[in-house]
Formats: C-alpha cells, structure tokens, sequence
C-alpha cells in the first residue's frame, strides 16, 4: 500500500506582486520520496492540486494521502476524490512534519522571503471543551505499564476496540521492556462501550497534565480537538500526574488510554497506545 503525507498551505515568501505564495509537500512515510511544487494564492484550490499530484510520480498515485493540517484537509480533499485516492486525517505524519522543519530553514535565504514569524508545524489550539456529561464512568487513574508486556497484554485478549499502530509499539520506539509506560485507566462501568466508541470516533491522540488552578487532564484528539478528561486539586493527584509526565519523558513520549468497565482486570473495552510527539 502506498501512502503520501502531504500538506498545502501558506509559506513565509510572496510573488513579485508582494502577494502569499503556497506550497505543497508531499513525501513518504520513509522520506525516501519528496515532491514540493509552489504556487500563487490565487492558484489555490483543487484543480492545481489534481495537476501536481498527477506529475508527483508520474502517475503513480498513492493509495492514501496523510494530512495534519486542517487548513489543508478539504483542499486536498477535493482534489483526491477526483483522482480516486483515500484521504486521512491524522495527525501522524512524522516524516512530513520533519520535512517542514527542514525546509522552513531553506526560505530565509530564499530573495521573495517575508522574514514574518514562522512555525512550519504549529496548529491553532482551540480551548478544550468537557468530555460530554452523559459519556463519564465510575472514575479514572494515573497507571504504568512495563513496555515489554503491552503488546502481550492487549493484543492476546478480545479488547473491542483496540488501537495499538506498529509504530508506537515500544519495540519500535526502541524502549527496553522494563521501561514503566504511563497511562490513564477509566473504570466507565455502565457506560464503558459508549465513552470507548465516542474515543474512537474522536480518535485520540494524546494525554497531557496541564498543571493550574485547578489541575487539568486534556486529550488531544482529531487534528486539533481537545477535550477536559478530568479537573483536580488533591495534592495526591497531583504528584501522580507529575510522575505520569516524568514517566512519558522516560518512554520517548509513549504512553496509553485504557477503558474497561470495572477494576476487576478482567476484561477491557478500549485500549489505545498514544504519542503526542509522533
């Protein structure tokens, strides 16, 4: 299966006419292949983008184009669905957000470059909203896992929804299996099924601590959704999240959202590896 990450936006240069200039960048998952072709505002839209994807490979199209930046999702979009090409919104694209860091260093030597600030890979935030009321369970906790038992854990069980991509395995990440992996279990009881299906709808991304007044929990999720799991002021909890933030430094950023409908252990009803730094 082929797979492009591609992305079509705005960069810091202008024409001649002192108007934006946009460029589309596209590569593979491996970077081995990398297409780049610029274009006047005015010659943003679909139609433009049929034509370079046409001339990227010769043809050869890809089975699924990756997009991250909502500013980029209809455009490109559009212009897939006239080619016959899947289009997914994910927010892995490594290897394209490695090449926008790289060629953000290339324009300021560039004569038509605006020298305006600039940051290649950064999304509009939009302030996290609550996890809707009526989705809540029992409770949550702060949990660890060792890296070497995930995959024997999760994978060998009948987990509903299960979403463990290849790679964010720890062998991937290259983790020892006695590295302690962070996590956020949530007992959902009767509504266990409901919170795991609206996850996986929402498609989760990352849990981060935010400390405050008070204390925050945020998924991130979709391209740039961001939701309030939970709101604390026990000092408790506190030193938890703060080991739960030193422990995902520790596992290059992996770490883990289990639902289950009890403590029991027993059986589990989602389970996602996460990674807000791939």
């Amino acid at each position: 299966m082929q797979i492009w990450q591609a992305d079509f936006y705005r960069r810091p240069l202008r024409d001649e006419t002192g108007k934006p200039l946009w460029e589309l960048l596209i590569c593979d998952a491996a970077g081995s292949f990398q297409f780049s072709a610029v274009c006047r505002q005015s010659e943003a839209n679909s139609n433009w983008l049929v034509a370079q994807f046409q001339q990227a490979q010769n043809q050869n199209l890809p089975n699924l184009i990756q997009v991250f930046r909502p500013q980029s999702l209809s455009l490109i979009e559009a212009a897939a669905k006239v080619l016959g090409v899947k289009v997914e919104a994910t927010r892995r694209t490594a290897a394209l957000k490695l090449l926008l860091q790289e060629r953000a260093k290339e324009y300021s030597s560039l004569p038509n470059y605006t020298g305006e600030a600039y940051s290649p890979i950064a999304l509009e935030s939009p302030p996290p909203v609550p996890l809707p009321e009526n989705l809540w369970g029992d409770g949550w906790r702060f949990a660890s896992l060792p890296a070497g038992d995930i995959e024997e854990v999760f994978q060998g069980r009948p987990v509903p929804i299960l979403s463990m991509p290849e790679l964010l395995l720890p062998l991937s990440l290259g983790l020892a299996s006695t590295v302690p992996v962070p996590g956020v279990v949530i007992d959902g009881g009767r509504q266990s099924m409901r919170l795991a299906r609206w996850l996986q709808d929402a498609k989760p991304f990352g849990l981060n601590y935010i400390p405050g007044a008070p204390d925050g929990l945020i998924l991130e999720a979709g391209l740039a959704d961001r939701f309030v799991v939970a709101t604390f002021e026990d000092s408790e909890v506190k030193a938890a999240a703060e080991i739960y933030q030193q422990r995902k430094q520790l596992s290059r950023g992996l770490h883990f959202l289990l639902v289950q409908p009890d403590d029991s252990g027993m059986t589990y009803t989602g389970f996602w590896l996460l990674n807000s730094d791939r």
